[in-house]
């Protein structure tokens, strides 16, 4: 059997855990991140301060750093932890991109389940991050806000607090201010551009269908951009007006171009053994300091090649 990852002996870390000692500094104007340590941390020598990068002990929003030289923008969190190394978070299936008190955002890999179902609890993006947090501390936890299909792979938000959650979910189509995906879809969409507007409804075999009529369904609106067209298929830049179940897949159905790798709806092809769709661009206003949080991912390299980009 797999060892758990950050496990221990049952029941020790309540004997034996002692918080952290972490120093917080927000960064007020661009500087390169041992500059700026030299700087918030006066009564520290020079040899000091990089022994705390060189072992792991720094931190730029959440994410353990141990170049000197690293840029900070205006707005950026350093943390020191004074007791030992920050946990250095690696999983070839999902990376942390973003991680503060309340929140953490990451790129789930495409095959990779959001969080658990009545089969399946260990392994998805959820019991990863959960233990991961809790071998940091265990009183953390971790709440779910929204989630991407298995096959999709893209950026998620968790929250870290109950207020954090509630504040997310309860406001999830204000707090959102742009959420944008990347599909490669089969063949050439005409119009080039253009916006995708019906009710989703659900059949017995759980498979999503366009409606029009409003009392089957909800409201579910898709926008699209051809980026390029190449070798039969197309790069498409989508944005969503609503969150639906399985939204973009049946909409790219409905234009008669399916998602490459998309049996489910449609699709003839999968070039990439995958289906090519991923959340490339995730903006939200924090949750508790109200900031605009702006994140966003490369082109896989996948989806470029099969337009033949770059």
């Amino acid at each position: 059997m797999a060892k758990k990852p950050f496990s221990t002996k049952p029941g020790a870390e309540r004997n034996s855990f002692k918080p952290d000692v972490i120093e917080s500094y927000n960064v007020g104007q661009e500087s390169r991140l041992l500059e700026f340590l030299i700087q918030a941390m006066p009564e520290r020598k020079r040899t000091a301060i990089k022994n705390l990068l060189s072992h792991n002990q720094i931190a730029v929003n959440g994410i353990p750093v141990t170049q000197f030289d690293t840029e900070l923008k205006q707005g950026d969190e350093v943390k020191a932890n004074l007791t030992r190394e920050f946990r250095m978070f690696y999983n070839r299936r999902l990376k942390l991109v973003y991680e503060d008190d309340d929140i953490i955002v990451v790129n789930k890999g495409y095959g990779l389940l959001s969080m658990g179902t009545d089969k399946i609890k260990d392994g998805t993006a959820y019991s990863i991050l959960r233990d991961y947090l809790k071998w940091k501390d265990p009183r953390n936890k971790l709440f779910i806000v929204h989630r991407l299909d298995r096959d999709t792979s893209g950026l998620m938000v968790f929250a870290k607090s109950e207020e954090a959650k509630k504040r997310l979910q309860h406001n999830w189509n204000n707090m959102v201010l742009s959420r944008k995906y990347l599909a490669v879809v089969e063949g050439t969409p005409d119009p080039a551009e253009g916006t995708v507007k019906s009710y989703l409804a659900e059949n017995s075999r759980y498979e999503v269908y366009s409606t029009k009529n409003p009392e089957e369904g909800q409201l579910a609106i898709t926008r699209y951009t051809t980026l390029k067209s190449r070798n039969g298929y197309s790069l498409m830049e989508v944005s969503l007006d609503t969150g639906r179940k399985n939204q973009i897949r049946v909409h790219m159905k409905d234009l008669g171009h399916p998602i490459a790798g998309d049996r489910r709806y449609g699709a003839k092809s999968s070039p990439i053994h995958r289906m090519a769709l991923h959340a490339q661009t995730l903006r939200f206003v924090h949750p508790i300091t109200r900031k605009d949080m702006n994140f966003t991912t490369s082109i896989p390299a996948s989806f470029a090649k099969m337009v033949a980009m770059g």
